[in-house]
């Protein structure tokens, strides 16, 4: 997810802060320091970090990324850095920080508070959607601070969980080891997968204490420290894709603590990893189909103009990459696992079938360069060559945050499983034991699959789209019903959809929020 930021830096003057004059108003001039008493129950030993001073600075530091440059160079925005255990076992000990941004909101006399974004991941980082999201949508940001945070491990937060290398991570993509399933093969996939891991461990500040405690249970004890620190009694939250999973967890971990939540594109909180990894994959093979029935009724079509024989078309581009890559300039060749995962990134919206059409057309003149785009897209590389560390944080919170598959037997069965699940991603190779990272991780998990059960929660509202290919549907239906919130039907093909243009769905998740109004039971949007 990714505006035009109008200028307000008329906020709370804090201790120290010295003022000046924006768009007639009078407001404090960057850098400045703003103290709150901390707000609501502070948790006995965490008192100096709940009423943390923060120091709000301009953001162009804290860009990590060629997008975070140009989002965060933005006018009216401000920047901190919040304090935090690393370990909230023991608060006496070592700190990290977290970066943080805040778009004031534009009428002071009418502000509710902060509304915290978090765009899921698990482990992305936060600060650049809130900053894009801040003026979309006219309600919000006359009634909202936008507050965008990078969790612990990523972006500006200190320090960054680092597993590859820049260079370790191009040389991983370029090679298709996944595709030799003989056993020498698999035991070298199993090999990789280890030495990943021991690498997560050994590059990252902290090691094995900070993989330990990087967690959706350490990000929610986050979240309620910037709650405070910010001045909110309770939280305003909005979160996309795995960041449903903070909102639930927040809520079972602070039931008291919560206001309002918005939870869009949920994962289904009873799901196993194993279930979860084949629901998602028969999610994207939904999102295929619907590129094909798009595709094949244009004259450019890659696939042809027969939906029956599309899939093996498909197949007939990609597969050949497995021994034949494509050279696509700078010494980089499109491989196999490249060219599936920039159809991957495609499938996240319809905007996007366009470029994956002229993709797969490319491949048939033995060209990659927009394939290997929408990888680089997914992947967070940068054109100089340089990566964000999302996709380590990602492997690092999901091997704390569920259960291992450490058993080959059940990872074959896993395997065979979403072959069938997305037959557009079939190889063509026999379903392998391969074991992910994982399974070798050198800390044990914080978290386990489950229902939440959270009596006296306020009314929550979980956004569902019928055709998302990462969070399936029914995952929504399934949160909704274990929160006892509200649903909101979006009926399209793509990942999460509010303040995305919307006005059906915008309008109906900024009334709730400002006015804690669920939609009428059964509301249903379309594009």
């Amino acid at each position: 997810m990714t505006a035009s930021i109008l200028l307000a830096f008329s906020v709370a003057v804090g201790a120290g802060a010295c003022t000046t004059s924006v768009d007639g108003e009078s407001g404090p001039q960057l850098p400045f320091e703003e103290q709150n008493e901390p707000a609501g129950p502070v948790p006995a030993g965490l008192e100096q970090f709940y009423s943390q001073p923060l120091t709000w600075e301009g953001c162009a530091e804290y860009a990590k990324t060629d997008y975070d440059e140009q989002a965060l160079g933005a006018d009216g925005l401000q920047c901190t850095h919040l304090t935090v255990p690393l370990d909230y076992a023991k608060p006496d000990g070592d700190t990290i920080e977290l970066g943080v941004l805040r778009k004031p909101a534009r009428d002071r006399d009418q502000r509710i508070g902060a509304l915290v974004v978090n765009p899921g991941g698990p482990g992305a980082a936060g600060l650049s959607t809130a900053a894009a999201l801040a003026d979309v949508n006219d309600t919000l940001a006359d009634r909202f601070d936008f507050v965008g945070f990078d969790p612990r491990g990523v972006g500006s937060s200190e320090p960054n969980v680092e597993c590859l290398t820049d260079e370790e991570m191009d040389q991983e993509r370029a090679t298709d080891d996944e595709l030799d399933v003989s056993p020498e093969g698999v035991a070298k996939q199993d090999a990789e997968s280890k030495e990943f891991a021991q690498k997560c461990a050994a590059n990252t500040e902290f090691g094995t204490a900070m993989l330990a405690n990087i967690g959706t249970r350490d990000v929610v004890k986050d979240i309620d420290v910037l709650r405070s620190a910010l001045g909110d009694e309770k939280l305003t939250y909005l979160g996309y894709s795995y960041g449903t999973r903070i909102g639930s967890t927040y809520a079972e971990t602070f039931p008291d603590n919560v206001r309002a939540l918005v939870l869009d594109g949920a994962l289904d909180p009873s799901q196993t990893p194993v279930d979860e990894v084949v629901a998602q994959g028969a999610g994207f093979q939904k999102a295929f189909d619907d590129f094909v029935a798009w595709c094949t009724g244009e004259d450019d079509c890659a696939l042809g103009k027969d939906k029956g024989t599309a899939l093996r078309q498909f197949h007939d581009l990609v597969r050949p990459l497995g021994e034949r890559p494509v050279e696509v300039g700078d010494g980089r060749k499109l491989s196999y696992e490249d060219a599936t995962t920039g159809v991957v990134q495609a499938l996240y919206s319809e905007q996007l079938w366009e470029h994956l059409n002229s993709g797969l057309n490319e491949l048939k003149q033995n060209e990659g360069a927009t394939l290997m785009s929408l990888a680089d897209m997914y992947l967070e590389r940068d054109p100089d060559g340089t990566y964000s560390t999302t996709q380590d944080v990602f492997t690092a919170v999901r091997c704390v945050d569920d259960p291992r598959v450490t058993d080959p037997n059940v990872a074959l069965d896993l395997n065979r499983e979403y072959k069938e699940a997305a037959p557009f991603l079939d190889d063509g190779k026999p379903a392998a034991p391969v074991l992910d990272s994982c399974a070798y991780w050198p800390v044990p998990n914080t978290s386990e699959p489950h229902v939440p059960d959270v009596p006296g929660l306020p009314k929550v509202l979980v956004i569902s789209t019928t055709g998302d290919p990462a969070t399936p549907y029914d995952a929504g239906v399934a949160l909704a019903k274990g929160l006892g919130g509200g649903l909101l039907t979006f009926e399209a093909t793509q990942h999460t959809v509010f303040l995305q243009g919307n006005s059906c769905v915008d309008d109906a998740g900024a009334k709730y929020l400002t006015d804690l109004e669920l939609p009428a039971e059964g509301t249903r949007c379309k594009p």
